[in-house]
């Protein structure tokens, strides 16, 4: 009984601990993504991120996905990533301490299920900002168009 108790709060530990770090990817990506945006359009990256962990064709877990890209000697390659942030070559930290605060928020409760069931990006995996024109947008289908992202699968 005492090993039981030891190992459920070693697992609950380690679970926790897993989850908080799901939920600060997913903030994470909000904050540098779309920290600029009306919560609607906070939601639709969230959701993105969300649905290609839920897809197959792209990795697992909400930080593989947000880390996706091409790595040398395990440092991502200047804008060679799915997310720019992440490999910009620039501090990754919030210095919008207020929208932080509110995007990790959201963030838990977009990871923890809150929104299941809104899909905004009706089953969006990909976006980008209406001001670039990516290569890959032509060979995808545009869904919607939520502020200044487009969004495609």
């Amino acid at each position: 009984m005492k090993y039981s108790i030891i190992l459920f709060i070693l697992f609950y530990v380690f679970f926790k601990n897993a989850q908080a770090d799901e939920v600060n990817c997913l903030a994470l990506n909000i904050y540098h993504e779309a920290r600029n945006q009306p919560l609607v359009g906070k939601l639709a990256v969230a959701q993105v991120t969300i649905n290609r962990v839920n897809n197959n064709r792209f990795p697992n877990s909400v930080c593989a996905v947000v880390r996706q890209g091409f790595y040398y000697n395990k440092s991502p390659i200047i804008n060679k990533c799915q997310f720019s942030w992440w490999c910009d070559g620039k501090s990754d930290k919030p210095k919008d301490k207020a929208s932080w605060q509110q995007i990790q928020i959201l963030a838990d409760k977009i990871y923890t299920g809150f929104f299941d069931g809104i899909d905004i990006v009706k089953g969006a995996t990909h976006y980008h900002a209406s001001y670039v024109k990516p290569y890959w947008a032509k060979d995808k289908q545009k869904l919607i168009k939520i502020k200044n992202h487009i969004f495609y699968k």
